[in-house]
């Protein structure tokens, strides 16, 4: 630019911008904010957008109120900077907010444009602002934006109003495959994944991501076998190239059910197409690992990993905790105490777990008081579950009756389920028909909760009560969930119950097993 034989640099250019573009705290941010006013630069609006930008986007450091005041500074203000701040307000505490900077947006005649109702949904904390958010975008001829569509698909679905998710996307006239991703997400979010599955097979075309929302949506349903038969016509796909998340899904699938040959496939192409073991995915195969009994795989895994997250070091040692190697356990959570991050409340849900040798009921409790007392964290239910657990089997009935009594929210059945096999274990016959009794009021359709209770009664000879159990259990029509087993051939698991002849080689099988019998 040239202004009476000057040459002036562009505004985009100026040192305080670049100064901007590395700004990495408030601190900062604020120095820098107070030069550009001093200078007279504030009145530029270019400027005052990036310093609004990063108060109200900034991951780590935004500060809305600080970003609020800058936007009432800025004497002309434009549709991104009411953009930025609907979406500062859309991330915070207090989502709301972005509405009334909307509303103030219209009363000043500013129109929205395509970033804008993106952001403006996920404003919504309730199902009758996404209606008026809805109404708006139609009103503004934004209702064939794909963006705009997914995002109202997905609040949608987020208030379990399925339905309205299902017709936007049936009255849409474009569609892409994010629009079709995100029905599928969000019947997912449902429990409704039958029709997720029907949503996705009639897919035009799928990508990587369609296939990770259809992963995603299985495991989150423990639908685990289907995410491993989604995953080999994923393989027979030349066009898709799974991504890190979908591979996440599948792993956790893997570790489920101990698909121990197709979890070692999906390891093997980790290494041929990722130059390097990520966090996420080293997370997921010590899971993986760990869960099919292969310690010292896991062990490899968490060992390769250059930068180990919380996450990753409580996936150890769980893993060590869930194959019998309590020791081991606590020594790594040691090791993570002296170098590793700080522990977090699921660390010390993988510690208790540790802790579950009846030898050990006296480190539990020292470890228990030492996450509240040394890390400030509060515990919650499945702390509890644990200590309860182990006080049960160890046969401290009274001290794991007091514990339930103490605790600050109401006890599951995971926890009058422990203390009722603690006192089926050591003969506490009252207290065990007291905690059956409650266990059947908390989950009157979880069948193994009447046999718990049906074994305490036949312990102590009171048939009666067992026929009582059973009739009850025939009057609210509980039906009896079969135990299962399974094994994995080629890459093939076969699930098995009793007297199963379902089974296409059921008589084969039975052919064999009486040959051994006979051997």
């Amino acid at each position: 630019m040239r202004m009476s034989g000057i040459l002036l640099k562009p505004i985009s250019n100026l040192p305080y911008l670049r100064l901007l573009q590395r700004c990495s705290t408030m601190d900062e941010l604020k120095r820098i904010h107070a030069h550009v006013i001093t200078t007279g630069l504030a009145r530029f609006t270019y400027t005052t957008s990036k310093i609004l930008a990063f108060c109200a986007l900034s991951e780590t450091h935004n500060n809305m109120n600080y970003a609020e005041r800058v936007l009432n500074q800025i004497v002309i203000p434009t549709i991104f900077d009411f953009n930025s701040m609907i979406m500062g307000y859309s991330k915070s505490s207090d989502p709301k907010k972005g509405l009334q900077v909307y509303a103030q947006m219209r009363c000043q005649g500013f129109e929205p444009n395509d970033h804008t109702f993106p952001v403006l949904t996920k404003a919504c904390s309730c199902i009758y602002s996404l209606y008026q958010v809805h109404g708006q975008i139609m009103k503004f001829g934004y209702g064939c934006d794909v963006y705009v569509i997914s995002s109202i698909i997905h609040m949608y679905s987020k208030f379990g109003a399925t339905n309205f998710a299902c017709q936007v996307f049936e009255e849409s006239s474009n569609r892409n495959v994010v629009c079709w991703t995100s029905l599928i997400s969000g019947y997912c979010s449902n429990e409704l994944v039958d029709e997720a599955r029907e949503v996705f097979d009639s897919m035009p075309e799928r990508n990587d991501i369609s296939f990770s929302a259809m992963v995603s949506g299985y495991v989150w349903n423990e639908r685990f076998n289907e995410v491993i038969e989604l995953f080999r016509k994923l393989k027979s796909c030349a066009n898709v190239r799974p991504n890190r998340s979908l591979l996440v899904g599948v792993l956790n699938a893997c570790a489920a059910v101990a698909a121990f040959e197709e979890g070692k496939w999906v390891h093997a192409y980790i290494n041929e197409n990722f130059s390097e073991l990520e966090l996420q995915l080293g997370t997921a195969l010590i899971d993986f690992y760990a869960k099919c009994g292969n310690v010292k795989d896991a062990e490899n895994i968490f060992n390769k990993i250059p930068y180990k997250d919380v996450t990753t070091w409580s996936a150890m040692i769980l893993g060590l905790a869930i194959n019998g190697n309590n020791e081991m356990g606590l020594q790594l959570f040691a090791e993570m105490e002296r170098r590793g991050p700080k522990p977090n409340a699921i660390t010390f849900v993988a510690v208790l777990t540790a802790c579950n040798c009846l030898t050990m009921v006296n480190k539990s409790w020292r470890l228990f008081g030492r996450m509240s007392k040394v890390y400030g964290i509060s515990p919650v239910i499945e702390h509890y579950g644990c200590m309860v657990d182990l006080l049960a089997r160890a046969g401290q009935i009274r001290e794991a009756e007091i514990m339930i009594k103490s605790m600050p929210m109401e006890p599951d059945g995971a926890i009058w389920g422990s203390l009722l096999n603690g006192c089926l274990m050591h003969g506490h016959v009252e207290l065990g028909k007291k905690a059956g009794k409650l266990l059947i009021q908390l989950e009157p359709r979880h069948s193994g909760r009447y046999v718990l209770l049906a074994n305490m009664y036949a312990a102590t000879g009171s048939w009666e009560g067992v026929v009582r159990l059973r009739k009850m259990m025939k009057d609210k029509k509980v039906d009896t969930l079969p135990a299962w087993s399974f094994i994995e051939i080629d890459g093939i698991v076969h699930r098995f119950v009793v007297d199963d002849k379902s089974h296409s080689q059921s008589s084969d099988i039975c052919s064999l097993l009486n040959h051994v019998i006979r051997i």
